[in-house]
C-alpha cells in the first residue's frame, strides 16, 4: 500500500520570551490493521510498517520528520551561540591513560576537534609527556567524516603485531585488521562480520568472535544476530582458511569469546547471553603440552559473572559474584581448575569490588561506595597495604602490567577533567602526569551527595551539581539523568556538554537507581524482570525529592536517558507525565513486546523477560512499555525530544520510529513530540567529535527553550 506524507508548520515563531507559542502539523504516518496475539490478548501494532528501515516509505518518513524537527530546532535563537560555546569547550587537547607493551609506551590523544582519537606510541614515559611521541594509527584517515571509528585494539605478545578492529557509522559489526609494527604497514589480513569480539593473540595469530555474514541483503543492521562463533586467525592467510575454535549449535542465542593470558599456557573461554552472567570454560592445552585434553567447563552457573583477570604461572585470579553479590577475586590452578578448587584473595566485603590489577608483585583493588570509588593496594595473599587517596567523588581507572613498573592512573568526576596520574606504589603516592585545560574554572561549580527515600523506603543515592550560590527556591532549572539496568553503575564523570547548563542556573542530577551494579548483584536483581517498575518509581522519587527540597520544580524539571535509560525515559512519562517539563528518551528501547525479535535484542531478556515467557510476564511488559501506554486523552505531556540514529544495530531505530508516530498521533497537549535521526550514525559508540556537538547542541537548545533558559 501507498503512504502517502506531508508536512505543514502552521505557526512557527519562537521568541525570546521562551514561551510556546507554534503549533506543529507532523508528518502522516499511516496506520495499518496489523496485531498480535499474546495468549489470549490482542496487541494492536499499526506502525509495524517503520520497522523495515531500508523501505522507501521509512525513509521518506525520516525525511520527513527530521525536516519538522530541524525547522523547529532552528528558529530558536541562540542554537548557534550554544553550538559555539560547546565547541569551544571541546577545543583542548585530551590524553588517555598510557600503557605499557613489549616495552613501548601507547595511548590516544585528541588535539582538541579532531573527530577521533589518535594511537600514538613513545619509548618510555617523559617522552608521552614531552612531545616526543609518534603516531601510530590515525582514525580520521579511515573516512572524510569521521564516521568509521577505531574499535578493540590488541597488540602481539611478540611485539611483531597490532591487530584492530574499525566500525563504519556507529555499528556493532566489525572488520579487522592488522599492522606490521616494524613497517607500520598494514598486512593483507581483513576479517568482516566480527561483532560482540575482543582480539586475543596466540602465538602468530589471534582468536575473534563473529556471526555467519547476513543472508539478506538490506537487513544486516535488523535481522537477529545468531549462531556465534570463535575462529581463529593466522596472519598472512585469507579469512576463509580461519579456523572455527568453538561453536555450541545448542544455543544459537549466546556470544562467545575466547581470551589468552600473555604467557599463552591456557585459552579462557567465556559463554555468555542467557542468564546475568556467564559459563567460563579453559582449553589448558596449552599447559598440558605433552597429551591432548578437551575444553573442559570450569564454572556453570550462569546466573554469576566470572572474569579472568590475571594468570601467573599456572594460577589464574577470577573476579567473580559467585556466591557473593557484591564479588570477591578468588584464585584457581590450571592443574584442577574447577570452581569447586577456588580460593579467595580478596572475600567479599561490604562495597563492591569493581576492577583488580596486578603490578609490581601487588593487586590494586577499586570498590565502589555509594557509587564512587575507592582504590587500595594489597599484597597478593589478600592483606590490605594502603588506600590511594583520590581527589573527590569520582571515577578511577588503573593502567598497570604486572611486568612493568609504571602505573598510570585517569580520575575524572562532575567537575574534574579526566586527570592522569602517575603512581608510586612504594611510597603510596601519586602525582599529576598530565592535566587537561579546559575553558572553565572548576572551583565555581559545587558538588554534593544526597539520599532520598523511593515508593517503598529504598534508600537511593543522588548526585547533584550546580553553580555555587545557587538559592534554593524552587525556580532552578534542573536536567535528572538516569540508566537502571544490566548491573551498569554510573558514578561521577566530567563532560563538557553540561556546563552551559550549569553556568545558566541549572542543576544536573544522577539518580543511582536499582537494576544498576550500585550496590552489587541483589541491587541489580531488584530492578529486573517482574522488578522493573522499581526503577521508574526510584526515578520518579528523584524528580520529586528535587522539588521538594526546592532545587527546582514540575514547570522546571528535564528527564534524560539514553538506550535502557531511554526505555526509562518513556515509561515514566507516561506514568507521571505532570512531573517533567522536558522529556529527552535516547536510542531507547521502547517496544517492549518485541524487542527480542532484532539483532542481539534477544541477550536482553535476563533484564527485561519476554512476551512470550509467560502470560503474567507479557501483562507486566505490556503495563510499563512506553510504545503500549502513551496516553490519549488529552493528559498534556513534557515537550519531548527522541533521539536516534539509521545505522543503531543494537536498539534498531524502529523503536524509536514507532514510539514516535504513536506519541505525534495521540492526543497529549501542545507541547512538541518531535523525533532527530542521525544519519551515518549508531547506538553512540564511535561517533565522530563534529556529530557528537551537533546532537548535543540539539538537546541542550531544545532544554532550555522548553524549560524557559536563556543563554
Amino acid at each position: 500500500m501507498k503512504k502517502n506524507f506531508y508536512i505543514s508548520l502552521i505557526i512557527m515563531a519562537l521568541g525570546t520570551s521562551c514561551q510556546q507559542k507554534e503549533t506543529l502539523v507532523y508528518p502522516a504516518a499511516e496506520r495499518e490493521n496489523v496485531t498480535d496475539k499474546y495468549f489470549d490478548t490482542e496487541v494492536a501494532d499499526p506502525y509495524r510498517w517503520l520497522e523495515n528501515d531500508t523501505a522507501a516509505a521509512t525513509a521518506a518518513w525520516v525525511e520527513a520528520e527530521n525536516r519538522v524537527t530541524e525547522a523547529y530546532l532552528s528558529k530558536i535563537p541562540y542554537r548557534n551561540k550554544l553550538r559555539e560555546r560547546l565547541t569551544e569547550l571541546n577545543d583542548y587537547e585530551k590524553i588517555g591513560t598510557p600503557f605499557v607493551k613489549n616495552g613501548k609506551y601507547y595511548f590516544f590523544k585528541n588535539d582538541g576537534l579532531q573527530n577521533q582519537s589518535v594511537l600514538y606510541v613513545a619509548d618510555n614515559a617523559d617522552d608521552v609527556t614531552a612531545g616526543r611521541a609518534l603516531p601510530l594509527l590515525d582514525p580520521n584517515k579511515f573516512s572524510d567524516d569521521g564516521t568509521v571509528a577505531l574499535g578493540t585494539i590488541s597488540f602481539s605478545n611478540d611485539g611483531k603485531y597490532l591487530a584492530y578492529s574499525v566500525s563504519q557509522s556507529g555499528s556493532d559489526w566489525k572488520e579487522i585488521y592488522v599492522m606490521d609494527l616494524n613497517t607500520k604497514q598494514l598486512t593483507s589480513d581483513k576479517i568482516q562480520w566480527a561483532k560482540s569480539t575482543d582480539i586475543s593473540w596466540l602465538k602468530d595469530g589471534f582468536f575473534y568472535s563473529a556471526f555467519d555474514a547476513p543472508s539478506e541483503k538490506g537487513k544486516e543492521y535488523s535481522n537477529v544476530n545468531e549462531n556465534h562463533k570463535i575462529y581463529y586467525h593466522k596472519v598472512g592467510t585469507p579469512q576463509a582458511d580461519d579456523k572455527l575454535y568453538y561453536a555450541n549449535p545448542k544455543f544459537p542465542k549466546r556470544f562467545y569469546s575466547a581470551a589468552v593470558p600473555e604467557e599463552e599456557n591456557a585459552v579462557f573461554i567465556y559463554e555468555a547471553g542467557a542468564n546475568n552472567g556467564n559459563r567460563l570454560f579453559i582449553d589448558a592445552n596449552l599447559f598440558f603440552d605433552s597429551k591432548k585434553m578437551p575444553i573442559q567447563e570450569i564454572a556453570s552457573d550462569d546466573q554469576f559473572e566470572y572474569a579472568v583477570v590475571e594468570v601467573v604461572g599456572r594460577f589464574f585470579y577470577v573476579l567473580t559474584n559467585y556466591n557473593a553479590p557484591k564479588y570477591r577475586l578468588m584464585v584457581g590452578d590450571i592443574r584442577m581448575p574447577e570452581i569447586k578448587n577456588w580460593s579467595d584473595v580478596l572475600p567479599e566485603t561490604e562495597n563492591v569490588l569493581t576492577s583488580v590489577d596486578f603490578t609490581n608483585g601487588k593487586i590494586i583493588a577499586v570498590y565502589d561506595k555509594d557509587a564512587t570509588h575507592r582504590a587500595y593496594v594489597y599484597s597478593t595473599e589478600g592483606k590490605l597495604e594502603n588506600e590511594i587517596a583520590l581527589p573527590t567523588y569520582g571515577s578511577v581507572g588503573f593502567s598497570t602490567n604486572k611486568n612493568e613498573k609504571d602505573i598510570f592512573y585517569a580520575f575524572t568526576s562532575f567537575t574534574f577533567p579526566n586527570t592522569i596520574y602517575k603512581y608510586d606504589i612504594s611510597a603510596n603516592k601519586s602525582d599529576v602526569y598530565i592535566e587537561p585545560k579546559v575553558k572553565f574554572n572548576p572551583e565555581d561549580y559545587q558538588t554534593e551527595q544526597h539520599f532520598y527515600a523511593s515508593k517503598d523506603g529504598t534508600r537511593i543515592p543522588l548526585y547533584l551539581v550546580y553553580k555555587k550560590g545557587l538559592a534554593k527556591n524552587g525556580k532552578n532549572p534542573a536536567l535528572l539523568y538516569g540508566y537502571g539496568g544490566f548491573n551498569i553503575t554510573y558514578r561521577p564523570s566530567f563532560s563538557t556538554s553540561r556546563i552551559p547548563f550549569l553556568d545558566c542556573g541549572g542543576v544536573y542530577a544522577i539518580a543511582n537507581i536499582r537494576g544498576g551494579g550500585e550496590y552489587g548483584e541483589e541491587w541489580h536483581i531488584a530492578g529486573t524482570k517482574m522488578q522493573k517498575q522499581n526503577v521508574f518509581d526510584d526515578f520518579i522519587a528523584a524528580g520529586e525529592y528535587l522539588i521538594s527540597e526546592k532545587y527546582t520544580s514540575k514547570e522546571k524539571l528535564a528527564c534524560i536517558g539514553g538506550s535502557n535509560g531511554g526505555l526509562l525515559v518513556g515509561a515514566v512519562v507516561n506514568q507521571r507525565p505532570d512531573l517533567w517539563r522536558v522529556a529527552i528518551p535516547e536510542v531507547g528501547v521502547m517496544d517492549m513486546l518485541r524487542y527480542h525479535l532484532f539483532t542481539i535484542g534477544w541477550n536482553w531478556a535476563s533484564d527485561y523477560g519476554r512476551s512470550d515467557d509467560s502470560r503474567e510476564m507479557f501483562e507486566y511488559l505490556k503495563a510499563y512499555s512506553p510504545l503500549h501506554n502513551i496516553k490519549n486523552d488529552g493528559t498534556p505531556y513534557p515537550a519531548i525530544l527522541i533521539t536516534t540514529a539509521d545505522h543503531d544495530d543494537r536498539v534498531v531505530p524502529a523503536h524509536s520510529f514507532k514510539y514516535a508516530a504513536q506519541l505525534q498521533a495521540s492526543d497529549t497537549g501542545s507541547a512538541p513530540k518531535l523525533i532527530r535521526i542521525e544519519s551515518k550514525a549508531g547506538h553512540g559508540g564511535g561517533k565522530p567529535l563534529t556529530k557528537q556537538i551537533d546532537e548535543l547542541t540539539d538537546i541542550y537548545s531544545f532544554i532550555f527553550y522548553n524549560l524557559g533558559m536563556r543563554f
